[in-house]
């Protein structure tokens, strides 16, 4: 191979970026870990103090047939003790218990908030198809829900596997279903089914669940610590885009998950559908995008949530991040949007394709004396592939999270790098990569050290499947909890 050739396949040196810290107390800058378990275990949650004073025990309602009842009300039960977990990774960690982490005890609400389905699918609802019935099922339950909505935080659905061949078909999916109506009544609900209620690692499970309780209820587990060279007044928008048809017309609903300060606070949704009709419905499919009035739309009324939410204040700075790429029309309607802010960032963050990466490290002695490691290349491992584009590898080896011991998540396989690109901007890109993967810490879902993708592309795609699915769903702006 000639040097010509092997020019072309070469890659600029890599940058290693921090593994970003999170931050556990809003009074003292020091209460901060890489963990989340960790922080958790050691500082208890961002907001523990000011949650405490209103709540002292997180009330749950059970939706489900009867058999399932003693199964959830066993699970709710475990939460409140310590619990091993029996995972062998250096990520794993003991769970503390609910108050420990929490403040707050885990209770069953009042029995008049408890919805008891009968255990054939087919007596559920009304309506000539089971989805019908299940649609049925779901609707009068919350309804009942709503009547007594000042005795229970958190409402527990409880699907058994029986029933899951008919809950998720290419037409139906009840949990989309569910987290659709009971947006729509501000009731924040946790599915579970035989898996999750049986699953043989306590510890684990716990973690999982009651994180995600905690924040169903109102809390905040965690935030971001201060990102070196991020203003503080800066915002985060992720948009995906859905299709909805009506009146043999196309639409695209376009789904903000917004992220809106520095910390990852302020999390809200919002679903706009578009004004412009979609012409050609399969390219739309293959390459969504909005017109210039339509983005300048979605985006002002986002910022006027952000304002909303900041004493009147536009951000200093905003990072618009999307899955596609941006086209002339939609900066020029970013342009129109923004005329205030100082700095605006538009960031399409895309699949790697093919791309995959090797950690070569010393073997003196060996041949040859450079081999690959045992694990992946390191989270936060950045290549620039333009001088406007990045491979960055949000999956990967994360010791700086367990103490120098290397650990990858899932334990599988080679991870993909994402694709950065900027649209539009002219800050540093290392900054830009540093806040991708801040933000896929931002998941109160899980128990996971990261998402595969920042939080803003995370939850918007994740909005966008319900409203594809649920159509009926309106343009409002919903809290991020009644989406988890």
């Amino acid at each position: 191979m000639n040097d010509d050739a092997k020019s072309a396949f070469s890659l600029p040196a890599f940058s290693l970026l921090d593994e970003p810290a999170l931050a556990f107390s809003s009074d003292d800058e020091r209460s901060v870990h890489r963990h989340p378990l960790v922080g958790l275990s050691r500082y208890g949650a961002f907001d523990r103090a000011s949650f405490n004073q209103y709540v002292h025990e997180v009330r749950v309602a059970y939706v489900g047939p009867k058999s399932g009842a003693s199964l959830v009300r066993d699970m709710r039960n475990s939460l409140q003790s310590a619990q091993r977990n029996t995972d062998k990774n250096p990520y794993a960690q003991p769970y503390p218990g609910f108050k420990s982490l929490f403040g707050a005890e885990v209770s069953a609400a009042d029995k008049t908030a408890h919805v008891v389905w009968p255990e054939d699918l087919s007596d559920l609802g009304t309506g000539e198809t089971l989805q019908d019935r299940v649609r049925s099922g779901i609707y009068q339950a919350l309804t009942r829900l709503q009547a007594v909505r000042e005795q229970f935080d958190i409402a527990m659905v409880y699907f058994p596997n029986r029933w899951l061949p008919h809950l998720r078909t290419k037409e139906f999916d009840a949990h989309d279903e569910l987290k659709a109506l009971a947006a729509q009544q501000g009731i924040p609900t946790q599915v579970v089914n035989d898996k999750s209620l049986l699953f043989g690692n306590h510890g684990a499970r716990a973690w999982r669940l009651a994180i995600a309780m905690y924040a169903k209820a109102g809390g905040i587990p965690w935030k971001l610590a201060p990102i070196p060279g991020v203003p503080q007044d800066t915002a985060y928008i992720g948009l995906a885009y859905a299709i909805r048809r009506a009146d043999d017309q196309a639409h695209y609903v376009t789904c903000c998950s917004q992220v809106f300060d520095t910390e990852g606070g302020g999390m809200q949704f919002v679903a706009f559908q578009a004004n412009d009709e979609i012409k050609d419905l399969n390219e739309a499919k293959r390459n969504p995008f909005l017109s210039q009035s339509d983005m300048r739309a979605v985006l002002t009324r986002s910022l006027r949530l952000y304002m909303d939410g900041h004493p009147g204040r536009t951000p200093r700075r905003l990072v618009l991040h999307k899955t596609t790429a941006f086209t002339e029309s939609e900066l020029q309607g970013v342009r129109d949007a923004t005329q205030a802010i100082k700095e605006v960032e538009c960031l399409e963050v895309g699949a790697g394709g093919a791309w995959r990466g090797v950690w070569m490290v010393d073997a003196p002695g060996k041949e040859p004396p450079i081999q690959a490691h045992g694990y992946p290349v390191p989270r936060g491992t950045m290549v620039m592939t333009t001088g406007t584009s990045c491979l960055l590898w949000v999956a990967g080896n994360a010791p700086a999270a367990t103490s120098g011991r290397d650990f990858f998540q899932g334990g599988k396989s080679i991870p993909k790098p994402i694709v950065l690109r900027r649209h539009m901007g002219r800050g540093l890109f290392d900054i830009l990569a540093l806040e991708a993967i801040a933000l896929a810490k931002m998941d109160w879902n899980n128990d996971a050290l990261y998402d595969p993708v920042p939080v803003t592309i995370m939850y918007s795609q994740r909005l966008s499947r319900i409203i594809s699915n649920v159509q009926r769903l309106p343009g409002s702006a919903y809290p991020y909890r009644l989406f988890m």
